[in-house]
């Protein structure tokens, strides 16, 4: 009697070597992210896609906000054509990131998710940086 898991047999290891490797060239991680941002080896532009609401009430330090329905040539013209973007939004439940990597792969940018999003981040400890907003006294 075999398992729900093992129901469906597994890939080929070759099948599943293409697979894994494919995987690394579309999404990064909250960790490699984090490690690149804090030894100064960030070779990339960190794009929180969210909501502006979203961004203000907490994002990771060095991401600029550009939520995903902005993402525009025109807002793409201060970068290399080169650039990496690496964008994340909410987490495992937000398909912004998947809305932003269309986006920015049909201008030919270079993108990869960061899995995970927000709540990744929150989970490997992390901390965000909140929006400071000038009182109106």
């Amino acid at each position: 009697m075999s398992s729900i898991v093992s129901r469906v047999p597994a890939a080929s290891s070759e099948k599943a070597l293409q697979h894994f490797e494919d995987l690394m060239a579309y999404e990064t991680d909250c960790w490699d992210v984090h490690h690149s941002i804090t030894n100064d080896r960030k070779d990339f532009v960190l794009l929180d896609v969210r909501g502006e609401n979203a961004y203000q009430k907490g994002h990771i330090q060095e991401a600029e906000s550009l939520p995903y329905q902005r993402i525009t040539e025109e807002k793409l013209l201060n970068y290399a054509a080169d650039t990496l973007f690496v964008i994340y939004c909410a987490g495992p439940h937000c398909n912004a990131t998947e809305k932003a990597a269309i986006r920015l792969a049909k201008l030919g940018r270079p993108v990869k998710k960061m899995i995970g999003g927000i709540t990744g981040w929150i989970d490997e400890g992390f901390a965000l940086e909140k929006c400071v907003t000038a009182s109106t006294n």
